[in-house]
């Protein structure tokens, strides 16, 4: 079969999985003409009140329910199925669909409750999301390649077996773009995910199916991965949290990769929620489960409690010299700076000499197989390249001195980086996530503020602070300089009427390892924002 006809038969037989009775109405249907679907579960009727209630109430409170008998875990799932169905239908966020498998599971959890009267695990009757990479023994986990259709897994990845051992139900995954490499969530099998605050706008990529589906209720706890922003740009564009772990924190092996064996910079996992408090909750209970037992890249380091310091210093990234955060961001940032001023923190400039670096060696390292990893996979089927990914058409492959000398080149930068950390004196580095607030499908175009604390393996936290894109005040840039021509582009492709209303989304970002203090430190950021 060629490629059009596998993508469009897996398109259909994700379609057909929906149960009839989640098939939204064309009566009900929102109009494509319609960007804001967030408000759809409440406003067209088709969710009761009971269900409202489940889909908005916190992870850790819907699983104290769970714990005290208030609610089961089966109706539960079915809530978050049905609204995993409706996010799909109208962001197209999904790309696989576990419904029955869900409530199954769900209900042998109740069973075991009634009869042992405890809970399995940390995370007892919970539904979860994962993103499509993450193997699941019996499911595809295409990575937007129409090669990898109808080729189900025949293990599980170390996460999704410490999930099931935690008590947690799988019941989707969510789409990706082609190999993960893309910022946004676009592939030739799926299609596009868009952003359900505003379908004119990307969710981010990669783990944009992630971000689209928690943004519209369909999920309270997601898991995603980063390479290179992957977790954070879509938690940006759709105004979600999540944090980018130091790698070995979280278990990460046996998950699928589109650059498979590529280790100069490491891909890590990470959970997407709409509130902090639900972050701190997946990180305190995945590192409880020891995952360093079964993962033998997993450091033996156990959750630490961190005490909240009252003052904090901040260096603040106004820009990394290569590409000018767009006016809300920028606002929201110095905004941010004068709060946390006012509220008697410390805050100084950081001056981005590695940064433009860091982000050359984060480019080299991405394509230095000369794109054999992702053309084998593309010429399988003879599926053709994205636009989106020329860089790995055309790229020429590396010497394996070459790349050495690369990796050289970037221990150095990452021991120069340090020493003008511990030079500060700082806590944190605060700074945009990505240059936008949002941006029309089809327009993202610079990963350089989240891909070099990839390339640094710093933890770092992207939160929603507080500031929304205005498109009268933010209607122009209050410079006409450029730092050059990727920047040029961006500010050319800037419209403020489009991104109006959408949340901005800051970084926190700390040292390595500290990932405990990361979270920490962006708790007390948040009070200090109100």
């Amino acid at each position: 079969m060629s490629w059009e006809t596998i993508a469009a038969q897996k398109r259909d037989a994700l379609k057909a999985s929906i149960p009839t009775e989640w098939v939204i109405t064309a009566d009900i249907l929102p109009p494509d003409t319609q960007a804001d679907v967030t408000g759809f579960p409440k406003e067209s009727g088709w969710f009761t009140e009971r269900e409202l209630e489940i889909t908005s109430t916190p992870a850790p409170q819907i699983l104290l329910n769970i714990a005290t008998g208030s609610w089961s875990s089966e109706e539960v799932t079915r809530v978050f199925c049905k609204a995993a169905a409706a996010a799909h239908q109208l962001t197209n966020c999904l790309s696989e669909i576990l419904f029955d498998k869900a409530i199954a599971r769900a209900q042998e959890l109740d069973k075991y409750q009634r009869t042992t009267g405890r809970t399995k695990g940390p995370f007892h009757g919970l539904p979860i999301s994962i993103k499509d990479n993450f193997n699941l023994i019996g499911c595809d986990s295409t990575v937007g390649f129409a090669s990898l259709v109808n080729d189900p897994a025949t293990y599980n990845s170390t996460l999704t077996d410490l999930l099931l051992e935690a008590g947690a139900v799988l019941y989707v995954k969510t789409n990706v773009p082609t190999a993960m490499m893309i910022a946004e969530s676009v592939n030739n099998v799926f299609g596009r995910t868009v952003n359900p605050r505003n379908r004119k706008l990307t969710s981010g990529g990669s783990s944009g199916g992630e971000s689209a589906l928690i943004a519209f209720g369909g999920s309270r706890l997601g898991v995603g991965t980063d390479i290179g922003g992957s977790l954070r740009i879509p938690a940006a564009c759709t105004g979600i949290f999540t944090i980018r772990p130091s790698s070995g924190r979280f278990p990460n092996f046996q998950t699928r990769s589109g650059l498979a064996g590529q280790e100069a910079v490491n891909s890590v996992n990470g959970p997407m929620a709409r509130s902090l408090d639900e972050i701190i909750l997946w990180a305190k209970t995945i590192v409880g489960q020891k995952p360093w037992v079964n993962d033998p890249k997993c450091l033996p380091i156990p959750w630490r409690t961190v005490t909240p310091k009252r003052t904090l210093k901040l260096a603040v990234l106004w820009q990394d010299e290569q590409v000018t955060p767009t006016p809300p961001v920028a606002r929201a940032l110095k905004e941010t700076v004068a709060k946390l001023r006012q509220a008697g923190h410390e805050v100084v400039d950081w001056d981005p000499k590695w940064h433009s670096k860091l982000v050359s060696i984060l480019g080299r390292m991405f394509v230095a197989d000369g794109g054999k990893s992702v053309r084998k996979l593309l010429d399988a089927t003879e599926e053709p390249f994205r636009p989106e990914m020329e860089a790995y058409s055309q790229a020429t492959e590396m010497g394996v001195y070459d790349m050495w000398q690369l990796q050289l080149e970037r221990n150095g930068i990452c021991k120069a980086y340090l020493d003008q950390w511990n030079a500060s004196g700082i806590d944190a580095i605060l700074c945009p996530t990505t240059p936008y607030s949002g941006v029309e499908n089809g327009k993202f175009g610079y990963i350089g503020y989240t891909g070099v604390f990839n390339v640094l393996d710093y933890p770092a936290v992207s939160f929603p602070c507080g500031v929304s894109a205005d498109k009268i005040i933010d209607a122009a840039y209050p410079s006409d300089e450029s730092l050059g021509k990727v920047d040029t582009k961006i500010r050319n492709g800037y419209n403020a009427d489009s991104i109006h209303g959408m949340p901005v989304s800051l970084q926190l970002v700390g040292r390595r390892l500290e990932d405990e203090s990361a979270l920490m430190m962006t708790e007390v950021i948040l009070q200090a924002l109100g």
